[in-house]
């Protein structure tokens, strides 16, 4: 391997670093919708380090059909700035939708009680929510013993790993041509898993520190509150790519 290629290597993995800790897209729905859904510390990596190389993937098959196309970098970059905006927004839109759910899901949630009074003249009260329906103190707990997830909640990790595949990784196309244009092959595929590899690395680790550090916060009372709280934390990240130009 020359000189020159231990360079390019090292700047393609110093971009790809960069690109992933700069970018608050990169974590913060993750952390949400870990924090929100309860997944373990192996699920929120598994689904982050997925979103990751879905996110590597749709820039390195852009790059590669403008490399066998001839495409200039001026149009494929083009077109990377119109689906990181699109992202960007596809993010900040189920963000909103996620958060007005989990209000709902909250006021449904609230507790409060119900008198009851029987043919024989007992009485008695008792409290419920509604976030399950109503099941009577009497009435058999429900055979899954937990709580069944649904409708939105149950489609995050999709959406999002959705998100991550139309979102691009900016400046992995200018890397790529470096090896392309003298049509190097090895060096291409260096330089797309070096950077694929270290953006996952990078996603995954900044992931599972904020976890840690949330899980570690006193969130007494805010747990009703969660999966609003998720759906404003990723509708704020979008906002900021927007707003930032990340």
């Amino acid at each position: 391997m020359t000189g020159e290629m231990l360079t390019l290597l090292a700047m393609v993995a110093s971009v790809a670093f960069l690109h992933a800790l700069l970018g608050p897209d990169h974590f913060l729905p993750f952390v949400a919708l870990s924090r929100s859904r309860g997944w373990s510390m192996a699920k929120t990596a598994a689904i982050t380090a997925g979103c990751g190389v879905g996110h590597a993937a749709g820039s390195i098959v852009l790059g590669l059909l403008g490399v066998a196309a001839g495409a200039a970098l001026s149009g494929l970059q083009v077109i990377e700035g119109l689906r990181g905006e699109l992202a960007a927004w596809i993010l900040v839109a189920f963000g909103i939708v996620y958060g007005v759910w989990g209000l709902r899901r909250a006021a449904r949630g609230a507790r409060h009680s119900h008198l009851h009074i029987h043919a024989d003249g007992t009485r008695h009260d008792h409290g419920h929510n509604h976030e399950q329906g109503h099941l009577h103190v009497h009435d058999a707990p429900a055979a899954n013993g937990g709580e069944k997830r649904q409708g939105v909640a149950s489609v995050a990790p999709w959406t999002i790993f959705i998100i991550f595949l139309l979102g691009p990784c900016e400046p992995l196309i200018p890397l790529m041509m470096l090896p392309a244009v003298s049509a190097d092959w090895v060096g291409l595929a260096l330089v797309t898993g070096i950077f694929t590899l270290v953006t996952v690395v990078t996603m995954v680790s900044v992931v599972s520190v904020l976890v840690w550090g949330v899980k570690a916060m006193p969130t007494r009372g805010l747990e009703r509150y969660g999966h609003a709280l998720a759906g404003g934390t990723m509708a704020l990240g979008g906002l900021t790519v927007v707003g930032l130009g990340l």
